[in-house]
């Protein structure tokens, strides 16, 4: 049984991945690095959670996507017109691929959003953007243990 500190510092973990990969203003990464820093958190439970939280996010995004295309040019729209373009250009260009570079900060979220517009296979898409996100905790994880040993 996990004590109740810790399952809340997962679910803040879970909870912060999740809002910085929607088009919420948000970062994870400080608190990730500060729980693997603290020692009290097993490493591969945080790699799970984090990235779990964030795919989960970007899952929102592409269905926010999927299911308001017809919005588009509205102001509430998650992604500007100038924002659709650039990036349904790059799915032209690069197809599904382009998704690896959903865990990169201002581009990343609009990304997901355009997958949803041009209603890209879910599974598809679930797998790239479950490799982009992991593959960047894992990398911040790295750096951490690493500046830590």
């Amino acid at each position: 049984m996990i004590p109740e500190t810790l399952s809340a510092g997962y679910a803040g973990l879970f909870a912060a991945s999740f809002v910085a990969a929607t088009i919420l203003p948000a970062q994870s990464e400080l608190l990730l690095g500060a729980m693997l820093v603290s020692g009290r958190f097993d490493t591969t439970a945080l790699l799970a959670v984090a990235t779990a939280g964030n795919v989960l996010g970007s899952a929102v995004n592409w269905l926010l996507g999927r299911y308001f295309a017809h919005h588009r040019e509205k102001r509430w729209f998650p992604a500007s017109p100038a924002t659709m373009a650039r990036a349904e250009a790059w799915f032209a260009r690069f197809g599904p691929a382009v998704l690896l570079l959903s865990w990169v900060p201002v581009i990343g979220d609009p990304l997901t959003v355009v997958a949803g517009v041009l209603r890209m296979r879910f599974t598809i898409f679930l797998l790239v953007v479950t490799l982009a996100k992991g593959g960047r905790y894992l990398a911040l994880t790295f750096a951490v243990m690493n500046w830590l040993a």
